[in-house]
């Protein structure tokens, strides 16, 4: 449990301080800008994923931070091809690919988090609230895209909205409360839930200074709480209730 708290903490830091770089990072300070412009377009993916597969562990949340920054400055097109191959190679680092890329190129929110998703099922959860982080007014795309194609990670993808959005967890309690054991799809499961009026708030990793369109109903939560101190698992029998802090992920 130590370690999930200390790879939660690690992955928090490792993601604002990538964010905060986009606004000023250039390619003479990216050390994979000139490994990654010497390839051709259709290496391009291929050769981001490597670089990610073999950089060090205690270095790997930063070296992918980097390096999507550099494949998609090189070919914003690509976004979603590089942050699936990455995911499929080092799934550990499918959601600090999908948010970088995210905070790069927003429009392609919902494409980025359905690659991720189905080159690392595994990580469903991470990925929808990785992304919901940066674009939470997209949060119902974005939960519905991993869905289709994570279908059996419904209660992971919920725990993920509600981690990124606190203000959508007690509606979705509600709504996963007064179902037949819990069954609905986690698209009708949102558009059934209200979330609280609060005032929203810009993205915390986006660089981009044009506030986000008014969405009264959304607030974002901070950056990656850390997880529970003790494991909490979501259990069919009290109707799919998503516990406070989101759900308790597994490393791969």
């Amino acid at each position: 449990m130590k370690t999930l708290k200390m790879f939660s903490v690690v992955m928090a830091v490792a993601l604002v301080a990538a964010a905060k770089l986009c606004a000023s990072d250039t390619p003479a300070t990216n050390p994979f800008f000139g490994t990654l412009s010497a390839v051709s377009a259709a290496k391009l993916p291929a050769t981001a994923a490597e670089l990610v597969s073999q950089a060090d562990s205690k270095t790997r949340m930063e070296t992918t931070a980097n390096v999507v920054k550099a494949a998609v400055g090189l070919n914003p097109a690509a976004a979603a091809t590089v942050v699936g191959t990455i995911a499929k190679t080092t799934p550990e680092m499918a959601s600090v690919a999908a948010a970088t890329a995210v905070t790069l190129v927003p429009s392609q929110a919902v494409a980025i988090a359905r690659a991720a998703a189905t080159a690392a099922p595994s990580e469903a959860g991470k990925i929808v609230e990785a992304i919901c982080r940066v674009v939470p007014n997209n949060y119902k795309a974005v939960a519905d895209a991993v869905a289709l194609v994570v279908p059996g990670a419904g209660k992971e993808i919920l725990a993920g909205v509600c981690a990124a959005i606190p203000a959508l967890q007690s509606s979705i309690n509600a709504v996963l409360a007064t179902s037949s054991g819990g069954t609905l799809s986690v698209s009708d499961t949102l558009n059934m839930a209200s979330p609280s009026q609060v005032s929203p708030t810009t993205a915390e990793y986006g660089f981009n200074n044009t506030p986000a369109p008014a969405l009264p109903a959304v607030h974002t939560g901070p950056p990656f709480v850390p997880v529970p101190a003790s494991p909490v698992n979501l259990d069919p029998g009290n109707g799919g209730l998503v516990p406070p802090g989101g759900q308790n992920y597994a490393n791969p």
